[in-house]
């Protein structure tokens, strides 16, 4: 059975049983506590920590949800059993059915027949485990189900209690295990032995709620849940490995094709030795979830997700060549993990290119690090084979790794060909240090729900009513204050405080597009409204000062936006979607939105793209968002399903979690329509002028265009053509022309610097001969040191050492110069002949041993060599103590 139907199966088991299915969200999610969604649940969160009441008809719910999980990423491939990316299939229960409702419904779908819609896993071969003191469910597995008692087995907190690793709900759990038969290990169920029995299937029972503490098991149980939750998480891949009778997850039809493509590249098989198949199960998993995080928007950087994303699509170009590639393999992996996932993930399809040239051009950067790193690994091996040790001490491998990039394996490698061990101990201790911080800081910030248990009063109970689509004054009631992370009844002048309110015409920031601003008034009582944000997607928080009187719990208030900001900021959200739209119709599709931000009068607008754009290219953007701007198109709003949106042809952020219902904002019908909850202008004339500011790269694959809008552009506009008349006026030329001025003003200059450039060679040059008078013989040698005069910077060094050097080709010549640039640096160099090198002069030495006279240090090739230093006072003494030690060589 594909992979494809066991997810269809899935969904049509639990649709059948009254379960609303639920699209899978975006693997980025803005969660405070997570990196990427992790388990299958994670969407439902906001439901399970009574932040939101479930929008399910049935209180229940399904979907098959994808996840990542990277905390290990080294260990991948080790085990066949674990993937970085996976799919998780769930159901899920808001107080609806318990205990009793999700082990029939898990048992049936997967004994029940193929004819019947069902798995047909034979229930023989099926075991199961309970928390140690849950009895009812014990009971419900062998009474109910039929389950003999000798394969129920219970286990204790660290195996069947489930929480999120903070406060919140959490619950004994119930797992599904499958016996792959004696061949696989030994007689006694999933307590003795993990491997053979595999577990398939986890029920939550989710009853209780914790509290503080660390790891599965130190925490305290404060009590029972106001409704006691159903979350199950079946493993699609692990089912995929049962019922398509292979051996694990990376042989499935989903994972095998791109370990087929890697024979053909390297060369190499699998099966083969198990480093080689380690090797090979990286490039597939590791395919599969660079590919799976591009698709969700993700792009390499240097923190956080991007750097997630960088080292998986590292470790995939580092094995294809251990295993014997040798060009570029990024494409054709990507290309087979895309044709084996689109069945499941049609939205693939739409964004094939966008993946192809995010994962192509990581992998051509990565090459390019590999041929620096080698040289830098080369010089790391030439100072330690001279400082007569044969260990690359755990300093010089971590930084490699963690500076440049470069693979430990690789360095384990290149050490071993040199003659050479590396110090793993020292490195890995390292590398635990670091993990030790990550972790630390990751702990650290789990701290997002608990910071929210203030509002959780109101909600669900009073979730606010957001009227500001239709006006911008509203008569509310105060239904709570909260000043300083804690309810209160009243706030007096002067104060800040939460203002929560049953209606509201103010605007939250979400979208980009930042609070509105304004004032709420009651009698003589003023607050000024600085802000607007929202708890869980229901609640509004009008941040405020008290200005003067002082406001009660229940008063009621007249809520008024300022009409100044609301319109600029319309103005600005409107326009963040025309650039949208140019951006496409200028760079194709694969110019995705990355983020976006709008305030009164200003835009800026993230996009994934791998290149700067040219002017013309910014000047073609702008030239279409204000042509959009001149046809005076109606901004159109529908509130529609999310499945009807998407037939529109709206398109979606990746990383926002969409609701049932969503808001569609079309502007002149193809050129623009998206899913968005902000505030728009009603024609785009209301815009004003868009001039685009410029763009700049924010990210290896990330680029940010800012823009004005509306009075700011106009502002903006305004000072620009002041500055090009008064350039005119001081050039004596019209405006028209000033470019053309400006270029032959720019070309006298670079002319004038030229000849002036040529002018100072032909001087050194002239100098040149004089300087070999300086000259002295010692030990053979003709050794010339000079300190040039102040002002002579490093290029002119290089210039006159190669000269120097030159002339004294026919000698075993060495030439030393030192100068000061005139930027407190002491750059200096040092050249030696044919003749000189072959008596064992090495440049990079000596350079080295003038460096610790200038507080500097450099280095080069055994004829050239360079260095910058920090005290130019220190030349004559390095000079002779250069003297010395080459009358001693």
């Amino acid at each position: 059975m594909q992979t494809h139907e066991i997810r269809e199966r899935f969904n049509a088991h639990f649709v059948n049983a009254g379960h609303t299915e639920v699209p899978s969200a975006s693997l980025i999610l803005d969660d405070p506590n997570l990196l990427f969604v992790n388990a299958g649940m994670v969407p439902f969160k906001p439901y399970f920590l009574g932040q939101q009441n479930p929008p399910f008809a049935n209180g229940t719910a399904t979907s098959i949800q994808k996840c990542v999980r990277t905390l290990d990423i080294e260990e991948v491939g080790i085990t066949t059993r674990h993937n970085t990316f996976f799919q998780m299939a769930g159901n899920f229960s808001f107080g609806q059915y318990f205990k009793e409702g999700a082990i029939t419904q898990a048992w049936t779908l997967l004994t029940s027949p193929l004819t019947a819609g069902g798995y047909g896993i034979d229930p023989e071969r099926l075991w199961v485990t309970v928390y140690l003191d849950d009895d009812e469910a014990a009971k419900i597995w062998e009474e109910k189900i039929g389950v003999p008692v000798e394969r129920i087995q219970r286990l204790g907190m660290a195996d069947n209690y489930w929480s999120m690793g903070v406060p919140g709900p959490c619950g004994p759990c119930s797992e599904i295990y499958y016996d792959r038969g004696p061949e696989y290990g030994q007689e006694g169920g999933p307590a003795v032995d993990d491997n053979r029995y595999l577990e398939i299937w986890n029920l939550v029972f989710m009853e209780f709620e914790r509290g503080e503490g660390i790891g599965k098991d130190n925490f305290e149980i404060l009590g029972e849940l106001p409704k006691k939750n159903i979350d199950t998480g079946m493993g699609v891949e692990r089912v995929a490995c049962i019922l398509q009778g292979v051996e694990n997850v990376y042989e499935t039809d989903l994972l095998r094709p791109v370990i087929d493509v890697a024979e053909k590249i390297t060369g190499s098989t699998y099966g083969r030795d198990n480093q080689s198949d380690i090797r090979f199960r990286v490039i597939a998993d590791h395919s599969r979830t660079g590919m799976m995080l591009i698709l969700d928007g993700v792009t390499p950087g240097n923190e956080g997700r991007g750097y997630i994303l960088r080292r998986l699509l590292r470790r995939i170009i580092r094995s294809a060549r251990l295993l014997g590639s040798t060009g570029e393999t990024m494409t054709q992996f990507m290309n087979t993990i895309m044709d084996t996932m689109t069945a499941s993930f049609p939205e693939i399809a739409d964004n094939r290119e966008r993946i192809l040239n995010v994962a192509v051009n990581e992998e051509k950067a990565f090459l390019r690090t590999l041929e620096s790193g080698t040289q830098l690994f080369e010089q790391t091996a030439e100072g330690v084979k001279k400082s007569g040790s044969t260990t690359v001490n755990g300093e010089q491998a971590f930084a490699l790794h963690d500076t440049y990039g470069f693979p430990i394996d690789l360095t384990l490698e290149m050490a071993a060909e040199s003659g050479l061990v590396v110090d793993i101990e020292g490195f890995e201790s390292l590398m635990s240090e670091q993990k030790a911080r990550a972790k630390a800081d990751s702990q650290a910030k789990k701290h997002g729900h608990a910071d929210l248990s203030v509002y959780r009063q109101w909600v669900d109970g009073n979730p606010t009513e957001f009227t500001g689509y239709e006006e911008l004054h509203s008569e509310s009631r105060v239904l709570g204050l909260v000043r300083d992370g804690v309810a209160v009844n009243e706030a007096t002048a002067g104060e800040e405080v939460e203002v929560i309110l049953d209606h509201t015409p103010m605007y939250a920031e979400s979208g980009g597009q930042l609070g509105d601003r304004g004032q709420l008034i009651a009698g003589d009582t003023l607050l000024n409204i600085h802000d607007v944000q929202k708890i869980g997607k229901k609640l509004w928080i009008h941040k405020a000062t008290v200005a003067s009187g002082g406001l009660d719990l229940g008063s009621a208030v007249s809520v008024n936006v300022d009409e100044k900001w609301r319109h600029g900021a319309r103005q600005a959200h409107t326009a963040t979607h025309l650039i949208h739209g140019a951006l496409r119709q200028v760079l194709g599709p694969t110019a995705i939105q990355a983020g976006s931000l709008n305030r009164p009068g200003y835009l800026r607008f993230d996009f994934n793209y791998t290149a700067g754009l040219s002017n013309e290219q910014m000047a073609q953007i702008e030239l279409i968002a204000n042509q959009a701007v001149d046809t005076d198109w109606a901004v159109n709003t529908v509130e529609t399903s999310l499945a009807e949106a998407k037939k529109m042809g709206a398109m979606a952020l990746f990383s926002e979690n969409y609701g049932d219902e969503v808001r569609v904002v079309e502007i002149g019908g193809p050129f623009s329509i998206e899913l968005c909850g902000g505030t728009h202008v009603s024609h785009s004339s209301q815009i004003g002028p868009v001039s685009v500011l410029g763009e700049s790269s924010v990210g290896s694959g990330v680029r940010r265009i800012e823009a004005y809008s509306g009075l700011d552009s106009f502002q903006y506009l305004s000072k620009e053509a002041a500055l090009a008349n008064g350039l005119a006026s001081s050039l004596k030329t019209p405006t028209v022309d000033l470019p053309e001025r400006i270029r032959q003003l720019t070309d006298k200059l670079k002319a004038a610097e030229k000849e002036i450039e040529n002018l100072h060679k032909a001087q050194l040059a002239a100098n040149t001969g004089k300087l070999l008078e300086q000259a002295v013989e010692i030990n053979g040698f003709t050794i010339l040191t000079v300190q040039l005069p102040k002002g002579t910077d490093a290029g002119d060094l290089r210039t006159v050492a190669t000269d120097l050097r030159g002339r004294l080709s026919e000698r075993a010549g060495i030439v030393v110069l030192g100068s000061e640039d005139g930027k407190a640096k002491a750059p200096f160099i040092v050249g030696a002949t044919k003749a000189a090198i072959a008596r064992g002069v090495k440049s990079g030495d000596l350079v080295k041993l003038l460096g610790g006279y200038v507080d500097g240090r450099g280095g080069g090739k055994p004829d050239m060599a360079q260095g910058s230093g920090n005290d130019a006072a220190g030349f004559s003494a390095g000079f002779e103590a250069l003297k010395t030690e080459l009358g001693q060589l």
